[in-house]
């Protein structure tokens, strides 16, 4: 039978229909949810206007700690929101620090040495589980304090580890060693004053050696390296391992306090040590640097830095070590969290304000600096001063604590997948009406194994009977992560909190389902990091 072609028009009409729809769903199933976002359109605009706070922190430190001078930075997004600089770089001939100022950076060294080493890791040039020895000899013939020590690994050089003892006063005075007198305190022994791969113990000698292994695995000196695989292609311009190598007129001289009186400290030369302390920059590049670390943050699609990708970067903020955590009362009675240990080449750690703070402080003869960020809220302060061992740690603290009284130091908000916001939807009707089939439709195997449907039906009529019936979802959905999240139902006379986790399945269902009675002053929301 021949068909009219009104008739064929109206069926293409409902397969397209039917396509789109089956699209849709498909679409909704979907378990792969947007990056975390800032959702405050005024946030930037907020810690700007906090800026002037800040400086004022920053002078007064400057003053009471009697430093020479000081430069430092804001950096939000990638940006530099905010760079400062004042007092002396050099005290006799009264010459003025300014934001392209040179200082050293000492241990602030050492994330650019974990970078490189996960460099060449990522290059399949070795393996942070391979014993160092693999790429320096020296180390064949270490005589280890116990006969069941495993051999020390690129992992546990990495994260202070190895079980060597700590060394800062020692090792601020082994920057100009050479690379023959390296090699001989390798082999003349190292003691230890922990077994490797069972404790946290700062080692500059550690980091000396992740510099050595740099060198012999990539074919090239340290400081090349650094500069032609690191630096240059970040463009940090004025970065160096060698004072020599600044302009007269951008060096910042370093002093220590004596009898009220600034002295200057001899500048220390780079040598085989320079690894794990031998930098100079200015608070611009280090800013570079602090913005490349923020942009490992969130995960997501899209083109990778020139020097390290995305997820090495994110592995190299995590904690490989932890080296514990302290409780205590400050000056107004208010608990304080301080909990971390060492990632590569970094601190994190956790306070009652943030639950992820990574950081740096750089600390030698005539200088002392600080890095910190807060990758989740983009947000980082870089500090230079020219006074030995410059403690910014009060100032940057404080600094913090404005930028987050501004309104504008919030968190991304993880967004949820859309087969998340599929299973809300779902899960409200049955709130609102509990029927078997749809509950069945949604629900991962475990579920009515768990608590069965009939039980689970009465006791969430039970609690909508409760608070007047007639419940709706009103707000939106407050995603902990892609696949879990909590909404609000209001209803007639009160409010109840409704709670889903997804399943690891595809398409992913519905493991567990929780529904509560909620103030009516509660707010969505993570939980605060201390609670009293």
């Amino acid at each position: 039978m021949r068909r009219s072609s009104s008739s064929l028009v109206v069926r293409a009409a409902v397969i397209a229909l039917l396509s789109t729809t089956a699209g849709a769903n498909v679409a909704a199933q979907s378990s792969i949810a947007p990056p975390a976002r800032f959702t405050d359109p005024d946030r930037v605009a907020k810690m700007r206007a906090a800026l002037p706070q800040i400086d004022s922190v920053m002078r007064a430190f400057a003053t009471s700690s009697r430093v020479p001078g000081i430069a430092y930075g804001v950096i939000v997004d990638g940006k530099l929101l905010h760079v400062a600089a004042l007092g002396l770089r050099e005290v006799p001939s009264k010459a003025l620090v300014d934001t392209s100022s040179v200082f050293r950076i000492a241990s602030m060294t050492k994330s650019f040495t974990a970078l490189s080493i996960l460099q060449l890791r990522d290059a399949g040039k070795l393996s942070l589980d391979d014993a160092a020895e693999r790429y320096v000899p020296e180390l064949k013939a270490m005589r280890y304090a116990t006969s069941d020590a495993p051999r020390i690994t690129v992992r546990h050089l990495m994260s202070h580890s190895a079980g060597f003892p700590e060394d800062n006063p020692w090792g601020d005075q082994q920057l100009a060693a050479t690379d023959a007198q390296l090699s001989a305190m390798i082999k003349q022994g190292i003691p230890f004053s922990n077994a490797p791969g069972t404790a946290y113990e700062y080692s500059n000698f550690g980091f000396a050696i992740l510099g050595r292994i740099v060198q012999n695995v990539s074919g090239m000196p340290y400081a090349r390296y650094i500069q032609q695989r690191v630096l240059r292609p970040l463009g940090m311009t004025s970065t160096t391992m060698e004072a020599r190598d600044v302009p007269a007129n951008r060096l910042a001289h370093g002093y220590r306090l004596q009898d009220g009186a600034w002295l200057e400290e001899a500048a220390l030369p780079d040598g085989s040590f320079g690894a794990m302390g031998g930098m100079l920059t200015s608070s611009a590049d280090l800013s570079r640097w602090v913005a490349l670390m923020l942009d490992a943050w969130p995960a997501r699609d899209g083109a990778e830095s020139p020097v390290l990708k995305r997820s090495s970067l994110r592995e190299m903020q995590q904690i490989a070590r932890f080296s514990g955590a302290s409780a205590a009362r400050n000056a107004a009675g208010v608990l304080s969290l301080n909990a971390g240990g060492y990632a590569y080449g970094l601190r994190s750690a956790s306070n009652c304000l943030f639950a992820h703070i990574l950081s740096h402080s750089g600390g030698l003869p005539g200088f002392g600096s600080q890095m910190r960020w807060l990758p989740e809220y983009g947000v980082g302060i870089v500090a230079l001063g020219n006074l030995t061992y410059t403690g910014w740690t009060g100032a940057i603290d404080q600094s913090f604590e404005i930028l987050a009284r501004s309104g504008g130091l919030k968190p991304r908000e993880p967004q949820p997948a859309p087969v998340l916001l599929a299973m809300q939807s779902q899960v409200t009707r049955l709130v609102q009406a509990w029927k078997q089939p749809l509950a069945d439709s949604i629900a991962a195997m475990n579920l009515f194994l768990d608590e069965s449907g009939p039980r689970r039906a009465a006791a969430i009529e039970q609690m909508s009977n409760a608070v007047g019936g007639n419940c709706k979802a009103v707000g939106q959905l407050w995603a902990e992560n892609a696949l879990r999240g909590v909404w609000r139902m209001q209803c007639a006379n009160g409010a109840l909190s409704v709670a889903i986790t997804l399943a690891p399945t595809e398409p992913a269902r519905v493991q567990q389902f929780t529904v509560v009675p909620m103030r009516a002053d509660a707010v969505l929301g993570a939980a605060p990091l201390c609670r009293q």
